[in-house]
């Protein structure tokens, strides 16, 4: 059974009666070449943790060859999950609330985290699974193609903000592939990206991305500012790290590199005494 042709799947899911529910951004998946493109990102991995499985598009051919734990919030899936995917661990959880690096510890290594984002919690999931960095190899994501955009956007470009910075700084980033609208089942009105996150092993502080965020709270205010509303550092020191790093006092946030976040902090850090 190939879920994955757009004929196929409308009638497994006629025949469960199950219909898109649009309160928790259901939109399926139903191209071959998307699907083939995400499961070959994981080649040779033991244990898959993959968040919203739905009626088991992918879930399917990724449980062939690892053991795949899938948490699922919508209980009407639970009955074409155990027919498309019965090797998978199917747990009725809110991905949300999980504790995601308890459950990928379950999983024999290597490990990796899969998920067609639901548009409505991309942001708290990205960030869910970023901070489990630690506890999987790789993840491969598929999200709106607006919020990609943003977490690949570079120096200078107006779409970078604290999330990008924390991405790239946590992971390699690689887009996989570009999916259309007409890719699922309903279309949304967007399409999609899908990309891979590779944990760098990164030992960047709480701290400095805590300092991150600070200098993005106001993207229209300049970066000094930010930090200066922060009463974390003096203004000063601010200005003083900033035009160390060539650049002008009312620079924005967006215009400064990771390796220029790292130094910019480092100084703010020393001029503290911290």
């Amino acid at each position: 059974m190939n879920l994955a042709n757009p004929a196929t799947l409308r009638a497994v899911l006629a025949l469960h009666g199950i219909d898109a529910r649009k309160g928790l951004g259901q939109h399926f998946l139903c191209s071959t070449a998307a699907v083939a493109a995400i499961v070959a990102r994981f080649e040779g991995f033991a244990g898959l943790l993959e968040i919203g499985p739905g009626p088991g598009v992918l879930t399917a051919p990724l449980s062939r060859g690892a053991k795949v734990i899938a948490l699922e919030l919508d209980e009407q899936m639970a009955g074409v999950l155990a027919e498309s995917a019965p090797r998978a661990d199917v747990r009725l959880q809110d991905a949300a609330k999980a504790d995601l690096g308890a459950i990928l510890a379950e999983l024999p290594a290597p490990r990796g985290v899969v998920s067609n984002l639901p548009y409505y919690l991309t942001g708290l999931l990205v960030q869910s699974i970023a901070d489990a960095h630690g506890c999987f190899d790789k993840a491969v994501l598929m999200m709106q193609r607006e919020v990609a955009e943003r977490i690949l956007a570079q120096p200078g470009e107006r779409e970078r903000g604290s999330l990008s910075v924390y991405l790239q700084a946590r992971f390699t980033l690689t887009k996989v592939c570009h999916v259309p609208a007409g890719s699922f089942l309903p279309p949304p009105k967007v399409d999609s990206l899908v990309l891979e996150l590779v944990p760098t092993g990164s030992t960047l502080p709480e701290a400095f991305f805590a300092v991150v965020r600070a200098g993005f709270a106001q993207p229209r205010k300049t970066l000094a500012n930010n930090l200066a509303a922060s009463g974390r550092f003096s203004r000063s020191a601010i200005d003083a790290a900033i035009v160390a790093e060539g650049h002008s006092p009312t620079v924005r946030a967006h215009m400064l590199s990771l390796a220029e976040w790292e130094r910019l902090f480092e100084r703010l850090e020393a001029a503290r005494g911290g």
